[in-house]
C-alpha cells in the first residue's frame, strides 16, 4: 500500500480551494489501494474538520510515506528538500510558476501563455510536467454531470452564484443587492463554512426566497441544474466550463488574473475584472443583460466543454501520480 502525505492548507485568507482539490486526489488515490493522510495548519478559517470529516486523518508534522503532494503558494524547492529524508517522490501542483520546486511531478491544469514551457527552468530535468486542462482534477460528481449533460436553455431561469469558500472579498453580498427587483425563478447561493457573512448571506436568502447552501457536495449538480453562473476566478472556472455552464468570473486574487484573462480569450468565461471595480452595479448590469445574450452564453457554454473535452471521464493525473511511486 502507498503511503500518501497531502499538505495543503485552507483559511479566509487562502480560501478553500486548494484544500477541496486535495479532498478530490484524496478520494482518488484512495479508491486505487492508497493511504492518505492530510497536513494542514489550524489557521483562521481552516477545514481540518471538515477533511476528517471525509474521513482522512491530520498531521501536524511530516511523517514518513511514498508520496508527498503539495498544493500551497507558500511551499518552495526549500521545504521540499527538507522532506526528501522522508518520501521517495514528490508531487507538486501550482499555477503560480513563480518559484523553484525540487519535485519529481509538477501538475499546473490552466490554460495561460506560455503555459508549456515556463516551468522548465523552475523544475529538475526529471520533474515530469503534467500541463493544461488535460490534466484537470474533478471530482465524480462532475464527471458524472458531464456524462449526462442537458441541452443548453437559451432562458436563464437558473442563476447560480458561487464566489468560493471564503469570498473574502464580499462578492456574495454585492450579487445579492444587485437581485434586489430581479426577477428570476430559481437562484440558488452557495457559500463555504469560512465565508465570514455566512449567516448574513442566510437570512436574505430565507427573507427574498432564494436557496441557501453551506459547505456543499454537490455542487456539479447544481452547475448541471443552472442556466447561468456568476462566479470567482480559480479552479471553479474549470469547473462550469466542464460541465458546459455558461458564467461570469470576478478576479478575486491576484493569482487568478492571468488565467481568468486567458479563459476569457478564449471565449468560455465573461470576464468582470478585479473585484475592487466590480461593483453591485456591475453584476445588477449583467443580470439584466443575460436575456438579450442568448447567442453569446451558448458560445461560453460551447467553447467550455471544447477546451475541456481532452480531459478524460477518469482523471487522466490519477495514473500518472502512481506511476511515479513504482
Amino acid at each position: 500500500m502507498i503511503e500518501v502525505i497531502i499538505r495543503t492548507d485552507a483559511s479566509i485568507a487562502i480560501g478553500s480551494g486548494h484544500v477541496m482539490r486535495c479532498l478530490t486526489i484524496a478520494k482518488q488515490l484512495q479508491m486505487a489501494g492508497c493511504s492518505v493522510r492530510f497536513f494542514m495548519n489550524e489557521l483562521p478559517g481552516h477545514l481540518i474538520d471538515y477533511v476528517e470529516q471525509q474521513g482522512f486523518q491530520n498531521v501536524n508534522e511530516m511523517q514518513e510515506a511514498g508520496l508527498c503532494i503539495i498544493d500551497h503558494y507558500e511551499i518552495d524547492e526549500e521545504w521540499e528538500k527538507e522532506i526528501r529524508p522522508f518520501v521517495k517522490k514528490i508531487v507538486v501542483i501550482d499555477d503560480l510558476a513563480n518559484r523553484p520546486h525540487d519535485c519529481d511531478v509538477l501538475l499546473d491544469q490552466n490554460i495561460v501563455p506560455n503555459y508549456e514551457n515556463r516551468y522548465d527552468e523552475l523544475v529538475p530535468v526529471h520533474c515530469v510536467k503534467l500541463l493544461g486542462p488535460n490534466y484537470l482534477i474533478m471530482r465524480e460528481e462532475f464527471i458524472r454531470e458531464r456524462n449526462n449533460l442537458k441541452p443548453t436553455n437559451s432562458e436563464v431561469k437558473r442563476l447560480l452564484v458561487f464566489m468560493g469558500g471564503a469570498d473574502p472579498t464580499g462578492e456574495t453580498m454585492k450579487v445579492l443587492c444587485a437581485l434586489k427587483q430581479q426577477v428570476l425563478e430559481y437562484v440558488d447561493i452557495v457559500v463555504g463554512s469560512s465565508n465570514p457573512q455566512k449567516e448574513e448571506i442566510k437570512a436574505i436568502c430565507i427573507r427574498e426566497g432564494y436557496h441557501f447552501h453551506c459547505q456543499i457536495d454537490y455542487i456539479a449538480s447544481l452547475m448541471g441544474q443552472a442556466d447561468f453562473s456568476i462566479g470567482a476566478g480559480g479552479s471553479a472556472t474549470w469547473e462550469r466550463c466542464f460541465v458546459g455552464l455558461p458564467s461570469s468570473s470576478t478576479v478575486v486574487a491576484e493569482n487568478q488574473h492571468i488565467t481568468t484573462e486567458t479563459v476569457a480569450g478564449l471565449g468560455a468565461v465573461w470576464n468582470l475584472g478585479w473585484h475592487e471595480k466590480v461593483t453591485e452595479e456591475t453584476y445588477r448590469e449583467l443580470i439584466v443583460s443575460l436575456a438579450s445574450r442568448k447567442e453569446f452564453l451558448g458560445n461560453l457554454s460551447s467553447i467550455g466543454l471544447k477546451l475541456t473535452e481532452q480531459t478524460g471521464r477518469t482523471n487522466s493525473w490519477l495514473k500518472r501520480f502512481l506511476e511515479v511511486e513504482k
